[in-house]
């Protein structure tokens, strides 16, 4: 039987999830700037309090819905990337899903648009390097040791290649014809990431 104790962490913890839970439908819906806190109260059926207490500003609130949302679309993206096949193939792969991945409601409001306002542009592409980093390295090391990339020292590599994906990405996310514009951004990738023998 938890104590009192346990059962506050419980609760404080469910009441968090429920706040990013609300969050993240209002701010996809309806964008982060017209979404007002007194809605995310009265939805989540929370006091004010509650969320000043679990995130003290509104843009505390929006990091951690971001996070949540751009872990899931690297997860969704990356899921499957383990085997047999060349670490570097693989990674080709999944850019395809990552991209396409960007027109999805959640990722194409929270992390595409509102992310860069919200959290300024210097956070918004640190979170997406912090995020790449170890596996893009890894892939293209795998890439080296296989002979599919020319070596070379792999850091400058993966700093271009983030950004690469985050341009693509953005192309998607604001072009007219999402469906084309994935097309001819894993077209461009593809070429761009077959040269690098």
């Amino acid at each position: 039987m938890p104590d009192g104790k346990q059962t506050r962490v419980e609760q404080a913890v469910e009441t968090r999830g429920i706040l990013i839970k609300t969050a993240r439908r209002l701010f996809a819906r309806k964008g982060y700037h017209a979404t007002g806190t007194h809605e995310i109260v009265d939805e989540a059926g929370v006091t004010r309090g509650a969320l000043q207490h679990h995130f003290p500003k509104k843009e505390d609130l929006f990091l951690a819905v971001f996070q949540e949302v751009r872990k899931e679309w690297i997860d969704e993206a990356s899921r499957g990337a383990h085997g047999k096949v060349n670490r570097w193939e693989q990674f080709r792969k999944h850019l395809r899903l990552f991209i396409r991945a960007a027109t999805t409601p959640d990722v194409h409001r929270i992390v595409m648009i509102d992310g860069p306002a919200v959290l300024g542009w210097k956070t918004w592409r640190d979170i997406h390097a912090v995020d790449g980093l170890s596996a893009i390295t890894g892939a293209i090391e795998d890439g080296i040791a296989s002979g599919m990339i020319r070596p070379q020292p792999p850091e400058t590599l993966v700093y271009l290649i983030i950004a690469l994906i985050e341009e693509a990405a953005l192309l998607v996310t604001y072009s007219k014809n999402p469906r084309e514009a994935i097309a001819r951004a894993e077209d461009a990738l593809d070429t761009l990431l077959s040269n690098m023998r």
